[in-house]
């Protein structure tokens, strides 16, 4: 082989290098592909429920969330430098909500809507991180605690109302949250 393709062959190996054997390949595979199933099943459940940011929305944000701290991890940042990617995760992931809450219609200009969303999509970021520090656990139970707060705070809160206020919201008698779309 001449010396421009060895230059070439050399040139791709290091490029790929980030990632140096078995162990943290693994490491990597596995606090990856646990951030894109946990943000997948809060995703799935707002999904199921009409909201606007559904499956691939939560994967997507529980992986990149994840990402953005497994790269400078591996790179050997320390904890100064993973805190200030984590503040600009936080920051990212508030536009991000910012974009699904409306303010407002055409019959009702008083009314929010995407609040739960927001929040949703800011929880599942902190799981993504939780997930690529390798506190995987946490990220596990975070997970769950979010889905019961999807899933049952609306029964709760629907047990304590007066047949008046469930008769003023539609979207509450039929579990929905009456501050999403």
């Amino acid at each position: 082989m001449n010396a421009w393709w060895e230059e070439v062959v050399e040139t791709l190996q290091a490029e790929f290098s980030d990632i140096t054997d078995a162990g943290q390949i693994t490491r990597v595979t596995i606090r990856l592909v646990i951030a894109a199933l946990l943000g997948g099943i809060l995703g799935f459940e707002r999904e199921h429920k009409g909201k606007a940011a559904g499956v691939r929305t939560h994967m997507l944000v529980c992986m990149g969330a994840a990402l953005f701290v497994l790269v400078p991890r591996m790179a050997g940042a320390d904890d100064a430098a993973l805190s200030r990617v984590v503040q600009g995760i936080v920051a990212g992931i508030g536009f991000l909500g910012a974009g699904t809450i409306l303010k407002g219609d055409a019959l009702n200009a008083t009314q929010v809507k995407g609040l739960t969303t927001a929040a949703g999509l800011w929880m599942t970021a902190a799981i993504g991180i939780a997930a690529g520090m390798g506190r995987e656990m946490t990220a596990v139970l975070s997970t769950l605690l979010a889905l019961g707060i999807f899933s049952l705070m609306p029964r709760i809160v629907r047990r304590f109302e007066s047949p008046e206020e469930r008769a003023k919201d539609p979207a509450r008698r039929t579990g929905g949250d009456a501050q999403e779309p």
